[in-house]
C-alpha cells in the first residue's frame, strides 16, 4: 500500500499537469467539434512495423478505426472511444475494457471511458447502462467486465489518485444499488430482468425475454413467471467488482473495508458456484424464478473464467469438457456464443446474434483468463485465427461465423472492439505487452507480424522497451540496452517492471528448440513444450 500511493504522489503531480494541458486541448477541440479529436494521438504512443505488408495495412487500418472513433458524446465534454459500427455511444459491459486496451495509445481517452460512467451516476448508485448519442440509458443493467476491475488496473498503472478515489466511491455506491433492486429474491446473487442486462442481443438464453426493463428502468421487472433469473455471469461481475473494490480500499488506507469486501466477494463466489454451476453438463445456467435452470451453453463459461470465478481444478474440467471441446466452443474460429452442439445455436447467422457467432467482444475479453490458467499456447491459436479473419475481410465488423470466420455482412463495419481485437493480439502474438505485474516479450521467428518487425513502447514506469527482429529471432532492449535475445523457435520471456528476467513461457501449441541468450551471459539451448515454464 505505502509504495501505491507514494507512487500515486509523484506519478499523480505528473498526470495534473498532463489532465491540465489536456482539458486545454479538449476545450479547444469541443469549440471546433469531435472530428478534430480524432487524429490526436499521444507522441509516445507504441511502435510497430513490419515488412508484411497485409498485416502491416490491417494494423494500420484498426489505429485509423480506432482514431476516428474516439468522439465526444452529449452530457459529458470529454472525448471517449465508442462502439463504432452501429453502435454510436458507450456501454458499460465492454467501453471501459476496450479504452483500457487502447490506453497506451490514449490514455485520456481511457480515463474518460470511465469517468463517463461516474458522472452519470444517479443519486441513488445506478450507474448507466450506456451514454450514447441519442439518450443515457438505464433501462437495463447490462454489465460484462467490471467498472471497477478496469478502472483499478487504470489507476495503477498511471497513478491517477483522483481516478482511484472517484471510482471507490462510484462502485460502492453501485454494488449497493445491486443489492437493493437486483436481489430481490433476497439469494445473494445478482437477478437478470432483460436481454440488454447482459448484452446477449438475440440469444436464445433469453428466447420469450424482453430486450429492455418496463419504462426503461431497470429497477422493474416485466411480470412473467420465469423472472427474475438468478445469473452467474452478472454475479462474476459484482464478484470482479468487489475483488478490485478490497484492493482499492487496501491502497486508500482501509483496512476494515477491504476485509469486508473480500469476505462479500468469496460469498458471492460460492454461491454461483453452488447454486449455478451443473456438474454434470460441465455449465452455468440462469436459475428461473420456477427454480429451472435455462439449460443453454453459452459463452457465460468465458465470463466465470474472467473473473477467476473458478479454480484452476474447475477450470481444468471446463477446459476439457466445453472450451477446449472442437464439439463445444473450440471451433475454427473461437469462441462461439452458443457451443456449436447446443440444439439453439442459431443458423443461417443473422447480424448482432449472440445465438453462435463468435464474437469480437469475447475474443477482447480472452485476455483476462488465458494466461491466468496457464493457456497461452492456445491462445496463440485463438488469436491467430482472429488475426487471420480480419487480415482477409478488413471490415472490422461485429462478429465472425465460428466455422468458416467469415464475418456477418448484415453488420456495420469499423467497430471499435474488432480494431482492438488486431491492435491487442499483434503484440500479444509477436510484441510486448505490459501486464499489471510483469512484461511479456512474445517472440515468433517466421511469423506474418515479425517479418523484419520492430515493436517499441514506452513502460507504465516510463522505461523504453523494444523488439527488432531478424530472419532468425528478435533482439530485446530495455532502457537502451541489450536485455537479451530468442532465436529458433516461439518463445515468451517474461520479466519484471524493472526488466529483470524471471520466466520463458512455452506459448506455441507445438515443442520448440529455442535459444535464449541473457545479456553478457552464454547461450542456452533449450526444449520449450506448450505452456510450460522455465525460471530463470
Amino acid at each position: 500500500m505505502r509504495c501505491f500511493l507514494c507512487s500515486v504522489r509523484v506519478v499523480n503531480r505528473r498526470s495534473f499537469i498532463r489532465q491540465s494541458l489536456a482539458s486545454a486541448v479538449v476545450a479547444t477541440a469541443a469549440r471546433s467539434g469531435a472530428s478534430s479529436l480524432s487524429t490526436k494521438v499521444s507522441s509516445t504512443a507504441p511502435v510497430f512495423t513490419t515488412n508484411h505488408s497485409g498485416w502491416q495495412a490491417a494494423y494500420d487500418k484498426a489505429l485509423e478505426i480506432l482514431r476516428n472513433n474516439v468522439q465526444i458524446l452529449p452530457r459529458f465534454d470529454r472525448p471517449v472511444l465508442i462502439e463504432g459500427s452501429q453502435y454510436a455511444g458507450i456501454w458499460q459491459e465492454c467501453g471501459p475494457l476496450e479504452a483500457l486496451v487502447y490506453r497506451k495509445f490514449r490514455s485520456d481517452v481511457a480515463r474518460n471511458s470511465h469517468m463517463v460512467f461516474f458522472a452519470l451516476q444517479r443519486p441513488d448508485g445506478q450507474l448507466p447502462a450506456n451514454n450514447k448519442r441519442s439518450e443515457t440509458s438505464f433501462g437495463q443493467i447490462q454489465m460484462v467486465v467490471p467498472i471497477a476491475a478496469t478502472a483499478w488496473e487504470l489507476a495503477q498503472a498511471t497513478g491517477d489518485h483522483e481516478l482511484l478515489e472517484t471510482t471507490y466511491r462510484a462502485c460502492s455506491r453501485w454494488d449497493g444499488w445491486l443489492m437493493r433492486y437486483r436481489n430481490t429474491r433476497g439469494t445473494g446473487l445478482i437477478e437478470g430482468f432483460c436481454t440488454y442486462d447482459t448484452g446477449m442481443d438475440n440469444c436464445p438464453r433469453w428466447a420469450g425475454i424482453p430486450p429492455q426493463c418496463p419504462d426503461k428502468d431497470a429497477k422493474k421487472c416485466t411480470q412473467l413467471s420465469t423472472l427474475p433469473r438468478l445469473c452467474p455471469d452478472l454475479s462474476a461481475t459484482v464478484y470482479g467488482a468487489r475483488v478490485a473494490l478490497a484492493d482499492m480500499a487496501k491502497a486508500l488506507g482501509k483496512p476494515s473495508e477491504a476485509d469486508s469486501w473480500t469476505e462479500q466477494a468469496e460469498y458471492i463466489r460460492k454461491l454461483i458456484l453452488t447454486k449455478l454451476y451443473v456438474p454434470e453438463d460441465a455449465a452455468f445456467y440462469d436459475l428461473d424464478a420456477q427454480n429451472h435452470f435455462v439449460k443453454v451453453r453459452t459463452c457465460i463459461v468465458t465470463r466465470m473464467c474472467g473473473e477467476h470465478v473458478v479454480d484452476q481444478k474447475l477450470f481444468d474440467s471446463l477446459w476439457e469438457r466445453q472450451i477446449h471441446n472442437p464439439k463445444a466452443f473450440w471451433a475454427p474460429f473461437p469462441l462461439p456464443s452458443v457451443a456449436l452442439d447446443d440444439p439453439t445455436f442459431v443458423r443461417p447467422i443473422p447480424h448482432n446474434s449472440w445465438g453462435g457467432a463468435a464474437q469480437a467482444l469475447t475474443a477482447l475479453r480472452a485476455g483476462r483468463w488465458f494466461d491466468h490458467y496457464d493457456r497461452s499456447a492456445e491462445f496463440s491459436y485463438l488469436m491467430d485465427q482472429w488475426c487471420t479473419a480480419i487480415l482477409r475481410d478488413m471490415t472490422f465488423r461485429q462478429q465472425i461465423d465460428p466455422l468458416s470466420g467469415a464475418f456477418t455482412a448484415g453488420d456495420l463495419p469499423n467497430y471499435s472492439p474488432a480494431a482492438l481485437v488486431m491492435l491487442d493480439f499483434t503484440w500479444r502474438l509477436a510484441g510486448l505487452h505490459e501486464g499489471q505485474q510483469a512484461l511479456q516479450w512474445n517472440v515468433r521467428p517466421g511469423h506474418p507480424a515479425a517479418h523484419q518487425a520492430k515493436f517499441s513502447l514506452l513502460t507504465d514506469a516510463g522505461y523504453e522497451a523494444e523488439m527488432r527482429y531478424d530472419a532468425t529471432g528478435a533482439a530485446l532492449y530495455f532502457r537502451g540496452a541489450l536485455l537479451g535475445r530468442i532465436e529458433g523457435g516461439t518463445a515468451r520471456l517474461s520479466t519484471d517492471k524493472r526488466g529483470k528476467a524471471m520466466r520463458l513461457t512455452g506459448i506455441s501449441d507445438k515443442a520448440q528448440s529455442i535459444t535464449f541468450q541473457g545479456a553478457g551471459r552464454a547461450p542456452r539451448h533449450l526444449a520449450l513444450q506448450p505452456n510450460q515454464h522455465i525460471v530463470l
